[in-house]
């Protein structure tokens, strides 16, 4: 299937993947991991979200109503915390994407958002902040809020600038929007490494290329590279605890070709000849993160407030990462929640690394 596909998507994203390769960097490794099980060894940390058929956090959970399986085996000395509302430590950052958006979908992104900031009385579920990405970086507002009414006079002080920055003629080429979007990503994944506890970023964007097409085949130096870039993004991502989610602006009115390839690369890569450009796709990080991907169907709005009332409650698990001698070894990680109609998000792997 993911060959079948590969070959629908000829012609679509010409771009030169060598080059690309090569401008892809990674973002500053904090010195210390941030969650405190991390901290203590060579430990996993998984934050894992539960929510019922409606979308709405399942809370009251015990450990007993779960199965932890680190590559479909319950790992040894598996340690549970349930995080109730108000319990635990996150923050939000609400990116708005100026690079793989038109014009004039930026506009209504602003617009959508602001109807979410002026609900009368908001209180935002946990301090939240705003962030944006032009072709020149990632722009973070300083300071999080709780009040919906502060964060909406934010945002229109930022909309005019985003006009005049924005490109109005159009896409420019999509390996330089592949470059800018990860610069910026790792922009904000080295901000959030300075935060303390669980970090949401919620992507409103329908993502950059994912560069995979018949014309995009990688040679083994080529492969190399990208994987050690996909080894990267995951490990930092799971250094400081974030959790994406992408709300895709254009729902299901665009190509769902486009859409939907992007579920073709999310179980993760655990060797090089599996590697593709596609592998690191937002809508593929979102997912891998333990994120949701909606498709926002022209209500950004109501999407927008579905993700942020899901960040009040979750349930940590931690356990020893096995031992191995061989760098970047690929574990996949599933949760499963023995409750009807209950479904559990967390991060679907991890790199394990030798133990120091």
């Amino acid at each position: 299937m993911r060959t079948a596909l590969r070959i629908l998507a000829c012609g679509l994203l010409p771009f030169t993947p060598l080059a690309l390769a090569q401008t892809m960097h990674s973002p500053t490794l904090p010195q210390a991991a941030t969650t405190p099980a991390a901290q203590a060894g060579h430990m996993m940390h998984l934050d894992v979200d539960v929510d019922d058929k409606s979308g709405t956090p399942i809370t009251g959970l015990t450990q007993s109503d779960f199965t932890v399986l680190d590559n479909n085996v319950t790992p040894p000395g598996l340690q549970f915390k349930a995080v109730g509302p108000g319990q635990g430590k996150v923050e939000v950052l609400i990116v708005m994407d100026a690079v793989n958006s038109s014009f004039q979908t930026v506009a209504y992104e602003q617009q959508q958002l602001e109807k979410y900031l002026k609900t009368p009385g908001l209180k935002l579920p946990n301090p939240t902040s705003l962030a944006y990405i032009t072709d020149k970086g990632a722009e973070i507002q300083k300071g999080f809020t709780q009040d919906g009414g502060q964060l909406e006079l934010a945002l229109e002080k930022i909309s005019t600038g985003l006009r005049f920055i924005t490109r109005n003629t159009g896409y420019w080429g999509n390996d330089e929007r592949y470059s800018t979007s990860f610069k910026a990503l790792d922009q904000m994944i080295t901000y959030c490494t300075n935060l303390p506890g669980r970090k949401i970023l919620i992507w409103v964007s329908p993502g950059w290329p994912l560069m995979s097409g018949v014309r995009t085949d990688l040679d083994g130096t080529q492969e190399k590279e990208v994987f050690k870039q996909i080894v990267a993004e995951s490990t930092y991502m799971r250094y400081a605890r974030v959790t994406m989610d992408d709300v895709n602006p254009r729902g299901l009115n665009s190509s769902l070709l486009r859409d939907y390839y992007y579920q073709e690369f999310t179980k993760g890569v655990s060797k090089l000849s599996d590697v593709y450009l596609g592998d690191l796709g937002l809508q593929v990080l979102a997912e891998q993160s333990g994120g949701k991907v909606i498709e926002a169907d022209n209500d950004i709005s109501r999407s927008v407030a579905q993700l942020m009332d899901t960040t009040s409650s979750w349930y940590e698990f931690d356990f020893p990462m096995p031992p191995t001698e061989t760098p970047n070894v690929f574990h996949s990680t599933v949760v499963k929640v023995d409750k009807r109609d209950a479904k559990a998000y967390t991060r679907v792997g991890y790199y394990d690394q030798p133990g120091k």
